[in-house]
């Protein structure tokens, strides 16, 4: 996995809600690999029917992972 899967996936052990978004990433068979851009991962939590706090989550994660572009 690379790209955002790749980065996020750096926090599974971690205790929070990114750790808790990259257990779900490493979980979901479903979780896409590309386009590796914001709106591919928030389309496709929506239609998970993900909550407002994991889309935040989601956000912050991606600033986060931008920053270090």
């Amino acid at each position: 996995m690379s790209g955002f899967g790749g980065w996020l996936a750096q926090f599974t052990q971690v205790r929070g809600a990114i750790g808790d978004l990259a257990r779900d990433a490493a979980a979901d068979a479903e979780w896409p690999e590309e386009p590796d851009e914001l709106e591919t991962y928030v389309d496709h939590l929506e239609a998970a029917g993900a909550s407002t706090a994991a889309l935040e989550t989601l956000a912050e994660a991606w600033t986060q992972y931008a920053a270090r572009q």
